[in-house]
């Protein structure tokens, strides 16, 4: 900062020294003044009339509470950013550069906020789609923030919710199946109910795992595991044998019916589920079905 001779009035040393400044010489231009912080001791550069009007700020002691805000949120700062001097950039525990506001630092540390990577983020997404058969194009072209764009193996482009492709409720527009056409399983899942204990559910899915986790409700408390799956052929053929199976157990087994109250208090069904007494003939029947050839 090259000093300028130019005049410093008293009245600018005293104000100065009331805010914690010293004034060191006229720098830049008429306009502006080297100050050293009563803290740190360092000079920055400021306007004169900021040093009027209100309280002057350190850069170099700001800089130290980014650093050390960052590193009580568990990141590493690095630099301010130079095209918005309200951002800086900071390294992720994973590694990668971040760009964030330094109050997110401090709130981050306190627990009230999250980071969230968006290099690890953009390969989340990327891996799920590659996982169901789909390449991630980029975000959705209607601008929803719940949806993106994606390109299936048979080269079609599609809007697709990420909670769908999460879960699987969805098909490819061009060459997928309806659910009764696509192929299905039989599956039999256990789990305990509080206030009643071990319990088992019948069902059909085109994805027993999907079901399971994201549309039933089944939260970790209730220890859910997936005990049998049959595959069937197609979705109709599933629910017709399902509905049989079901016919045949509550008018054989009414006592290992659970009621619809103690089902709906836990999970988003109020029907299908019994006593784990009788997961050894649901097996039993879903063997048979198994071994049964397709009519």
């Amino acid at each position: 900062m090259p000093a300028i001779d130019l005049p410093i009035p008293e009245a600018w040393h005293d104000l100065a020294h009331q805010k914690g400044m010293t004034i060191i010489a006229r720098v830049q231009d008429r306009y502006h003044l080297a100050l050293a912080c009563g803290t740190c001791g360092r000079p920055s550069k400021h306007k004169i009339s900021a040093l009027r009007a209100c309280q002057p700020q350190c850069p170099h002691c700001l800089e130290a509470q980014w650093r050390a805000a960052a590193e009580q949120a568990g990141l590493e700062y690095l630099r301010r950013d130079p095209e918005d001097m309200m951002y800086a950039w900071y390294r992720a525990p994973c590694g990668h550069e971040v760009r964030r506001q330094p109050d997110r630092m401090r709130q981050i540390g306190a627990g009230r906020n999250g980071l969230r990577c968006e290099t690890c983020h953009a390969a989340r997404e990327a891996a799920e789609a590659e996982s169901c058969g789909w390449v991630l194009i980029g975000s959705d072209p209607e601008g929803d923030a719940n949806y993106r764009l994606y390109q299936h193996g048979c080269g079609h482009q599609q809007r697709i919710a990420r909670g769908n492709l999460q879960t699987g409720r969805f098909s490819c527009g061009c060459c997928g199946e309806c659910w009764s056409a696509a192929p299905s399983w039989l599956y039999l899942l256990r789990l305990h109910l509080p206030g009643h204990g071990p319990v088992v559910k019948l069902g059909y899915s085109r994805n027993p795992q999907s079901r399971m986790r994201h549309q039933l409700g089944m939260t970790a408390e209730l220890g859910c595991a997936l005990v049998v799956s049959i595959p069937m052929a197609t979705g109709h053929d599933a629910l017709k044998m399902e509905k049989r199976l079901h016919r045949k157990l509550r008018r054989r087994y009414p006592e290992a019916v659970l009621p619809r109250e103690a089902i709906a208090r836990h999970l988003n069904l109020v029907s299908e589920i019994y006593d784990a007494a009788l997961e050894p003939v649901i097996r039993t029947e879903l063997e048979r079905i198994a071994r049964t050839p397709a009519s």
